[in-house]
């Protein structure tokens, strides 16, 4: 999968990591960035089209599906992350809406784009997926479901020659972590990192100095090679045998 000449939406495009992952998209020689934003937005470059998409709007997201034309990679960026301890139910169930339901409602809408382009998924998850983070235990909880959906999409879609590509995250110098005091890698850098994981076929991709101390552990870990004893099982010849 490379970048160059393909059709890719990114859902919360407004900001932060979407942002730079427009500009990195462009700066790559996509023939068509779609702008998933909750709010209009305008960009210089002809390229780019923005998309009115609310991912826990219903309504929006096929109402965005019916109008991109094709599409060649959908990358599940838009997310909400907000300080708690578990005493409001509320606060979990917003976390849900936006980093499962909303992830896993785009991706299901755009799904018979990607299967007619062999296309490609990218989830931008966080480290927090992997270790609950305290603090944000209703994020934690949020994107580790999401990781459980990318491993799960990923062996159920491998017959349709559809990839998954998981980003694991750690801090990043965004409006959403502006109060978290520890080294954040910048957008721009993690932007440039998913795409070259995802031109290298990553099913992880580890995007900054703080994640990619455990990438390697990870690929060869015990519950990485589970995760593929599994998926082998989801597969056609398995179920027919």
């Amino acid at each position: 999968m490379t970048i160059a000449n393909k059709s890719i939406l990114v859902t919360g495009a407004n900001r932060g990591i979407g942002r730079a992952l427009v500009e990195e998209a462009l700066r790559r020689g996509a023939r068509r960035v779609y702008a998933g934003t909750r709010r209009p937005l305008a960009h210089v470059d002809g390229r780019v089209t923005p998309v009115t998409l609310d991912v826990t709007n219903a309504t929006q997201i096929h109402g965005a599906a019916e109008s991109v034309e094709s599409l060649d990679i959908l990358i599940n960026n838009a997310g909400v992350a907000s300080f708690d301890n578990l005493s409001d139910p509320a606060v979990l169930t917003q976390h849900l809406a936006v980093n499962l339901f909303g992830t896993y409602g785009v991706t299901q809408a755009f799904l018979p784009a990607l299967t007619r382009s062999r296309g490609a998924i990218v989830n931008v998850l966080s480290v927090a997926a992997l270790a609950t983070l305290p603090i944000v235990p209703a994020y934690s909880i949020s994107k580790a479901a999401a990781f459980a959906l990318s491993q799960s999409l990923r062996a159920l879609l491998a017959a349709r020659s559809v990839s998954v590509h998981s980003v694991l995250a750690g801090p990043v110098d965004t409006e959403m972590s502006r109060d978290f005091q520890v080294p954040k890698a910048s957008p721009q850098s993690v932007a440039r990192a998913i795409f070259d994981g995802v031109e290298n076929g990553d099913d992880e991709i580890f995007p900054d100095a703080m994640s990619v101390s455990l990438a390697e552990s990870w690929r060869n870990g015990a519950v990485k090679e589970l995760e593929r004893q599994f998926a082998a099982i989801a597969q056609p010849e398995a179920i027919a045998s």
